[in-house]
């Protein structure tokens, strides 16, 4: 691969070890790290979302990171541009670029080059979309992006409400069906992709000491201080798993035992749904073993 724009990606479920991967490849390797996580981008929300710390965002130079406010529309096309400039970036200065994240969209939108529709978000009737999910479930809001845009509807996991949202918000935006909008061009550079995984027991175990840590950390006062600024759970940037469960153990309406198992529950159903993005079989994925064995496949697929 000698001569080619590389671009490495680290990629997998929560919790299996991407962050530290990264991180120890910084100590080995020339490398400049984008970011892939969808909630990493919004300053302030940083414990509950595993964002590295000062001090490890100091071991290399990190990108899309802190680039939004929490209350800030934040799309994939918005991630795309970014992301996009601080590859051609990290390229141009002779260093190699390593996308983090599991993010799905995020990471195969980049290494795809997808185009997504310039359709601006319409926050009002994506609020309206995701409370008739919560009314009527999931199923019913997909049958209603089925009605107008079949396409769309075959393509998007009817579980993944905020997908489906904004393929009907697309639609209602622009007139246009939102299959027809998409496009694919080539990315400009080659993706060599590793994925970071680990058996779903020890994932499992691996979150709920995530859930610790992240609160003998001060996530609770995190939460605390976002709600006091004014940003309100009803924002996506308060997706994340944890932050709507804690800021309602805030308004007391339940215990904080009580949030911290559905931040549990809402971790484990969000690996799930990552198998779906990051397939085993999937030939474009090299897989390995926790972060020891994707440092040391990734620092030979950069040495190549």
């Amino acid at each position: 691969m000698d001569g080619e724009r590389r671009v490495l990606f680290l990629v997998g479920p929560t919790a299996s070890g991407k962050t530290a991967a990264s991180l120890r490849l910084a100590g080995q390797a020339r490398v400049e790290i984008v970011n892939a996580d969808s909630r990493q981008v919004y300053r302030g929300i940083s414990i509950g979302v595993a964002k590295p710390t000062p001090a490890e965002l100091a071991l290399a130079p990190h990108h899309v990171v802190d680039v939004a406010d929490p209350d800030e529309p934040f799309s994939l096309a918005t991630f795309l541009a970014l992301a996009r400039a601080a590859v051609d970036d990290v390229l141009a200065r002779g260093a190699a670029p390593v996308v983090v994240g599991g993010a799905g969209q995020y990471v195969w939108g980049l290494a795809e080059g997808w185009r997504p529709p310039a359709a601006p978000p319409d926050r009002a009737l994506r609020e309206e979309l995701e409370k008739t999910a919560r009314r009527e479930g999931a199923a019913a809001l997909h049958e209603r992006l089925r009605a107008v845009d079949p396409a769309a509807a075959d393509s998007i996991d009817p579980r993944n409400v905020r997908r489906v949202a904004r393929a009907i918000e697309v639609w209602r935006t622009t007139g246009a069906p939102f299959s027809r909008q998409r496009r694919k061009e080539p990315p400009g550079f080659v993706p060599v992709i590793v994925g970071v995984r680990r058996p779903r027991e020890e994932l499992h175990a691996r979150i709920d000491a995530r859930v610790d840590a992240m609160m003998a950390a001060g996530w609770l006062d995190e939460v605390r201080g976002l709600l006091a600024a004014g940003y309100g759970p009803e924002l996506p940037s308060f997706s994340s798993h944890g932050y709507r469960e804690l800021a309602a153990h805030l308004a007391g309406e339940i215990t904080l035992d009580e949030a911290l198992a559905r931040a549990r529950s809402g971790a484990r159903r969000f690996v799930r749904a990552q198998g779906g993005w990051f397939k085993a079989a999937d030939p474009r994925i090299s897989w390995a073993d926790g972060e020891d064995a994707a440092v040391e496949r990734a620092l030979s697929l950069l040495r190549a």
